[in-house]
């Protein structure tokens, strides 16, 4: 079995998972109703994609007092 023959150095290590960095989503206006979402992605506000409607938002029930 393989073994290292000496330890690795943090900079060796750190040019390996160079790639590793998570990246921020990219965001564009909604053009149906200009809430942020993701690109190539239906709008999680009004459920649009490509000008067409293409999922169905639950409404949230009003939370009845007794």
């Amino acid at each position: 079995m393989g073994v290292p023959k000496r330890r690795v150095s943090h900079a060796r290590q750190g040019d390996r998972r160079a790639h590793h960095a998570l990246t921020v989503p990219h965001l564009e206006a909604c053009p149906h109703c200009h809430q942020s979402k993701q690109v190539h992605h239906a709008c999680p506000n009004c459920g649009y994609y490509a000008g067409r409607p293409t999922v169905e938002i639950k409404q949230e029930k009003p939370q009845q007092t007794t």
